[in-house]
Order: C-alpha cells, then structure tokens, then sequence
C-alpha cells in the first residue's frame, strides 16, 4: 500500500551507521530523553531515518521499543536519570545511554555508568562509539530465569 519516497538503495549485511549499529529500525517506537543544544543532529537525523519516524518525548504516555538517554555529567544523579528512563519503556526494550566521549565537556566516568546501572534495575551490555563527541552504552533489564 505505501511506496518509499525518494527511492534511495537499501543495504543489508553489517550495521552501516549508527542507528544500525543501535539496532533501531523502521516501526520502532525511540524515546528521546536529555536533549539539550548540544546533542548530536547528525546522530538525531540518522536514527529518525533508521526508524522512519520523529522520536517520541517524555510526554509520550504510551510504551516505546527504545529510550535514547542524552546525559551529562552534570545532570543530576544517573540511577534517576535510568530509573525515569524505564517508565515507558516496553519488556525487552532498551536504553542507549548517551554520554560526552572521554575528554569531552560533561564526559562521564564509565565506573559511574557500571555503578548506576545495576542499582537502577539494568544491565550494561554493549558501548559503542556513535559521533564524533557521544558513546552510547546498551542498558536493559536482566534476563530473570523462567
């Protein structure tokens, strides 16, 4: 019923950008907590265009597949941060936690994310370099055994 406009190429194989790499797609449903003037647009657009949609606010009020949480180290307290993160977030779903690279202004101490994220309920499992001034670090809830 619907065409792509434009009729650009589709790739497949291995994530290309880093949206891809995120492992969003088109369908999901991202939530976009802490965004401030210096977030990364380039980053923002590429994963508007993986999942084919805006992303969703903290007003959204209904479950979302992801939350892309920009964070600062001066922020406020991370576990808050995560914790406020989950609230919409569906079973399964995950939080990419952005934060400044190493170096940068507001950059935060990876020990301090290891820290949060289990007294926030989550797992870290996977950091990724996403721009040239933002890493990502993949949170979600732990696997309970059936």
């Amino acid at each position: 019923m619907s065409s792509t406009a434009g009729g650009g190429s589709t790739q497949t194989g291995t994530p290309s950008g880093p949206a891809e790499r995120l492992g969003l797609a088109q369908g999901m449903v991202v939530q976009e907590l802490g965004w401030d003037n210096d977030t990364d647009d380039t980053l923002r657009v590429a994963i508007e265009d993986a999942i084919d949609a805006d992303m969703v606010d903290g007003d959204y009020g209904n479950v979302v597949d992801a939350a892309l949480l920009w964070y600062r180290n001066d922020d406020g307290d991370l576990v808050d941060a995560l914790v406020d993160a989950l609230t919409d977030l569906v079973g399964g779903g995950v939080i990419w936690l952005l934060t400044p690279r190493i170096g940068r202004p507001g950059s935060v101490d990876p020990a301090d994310i290891a820290e949060a994220a289990p007294i926030a309920g989550l797992a870290q499992t996977t950091t990724a370099t996403v721009s040239k001034d933002w890493a990502a670090t993949r949170l979600e809830t732990p696997k309970t055994p059936g």
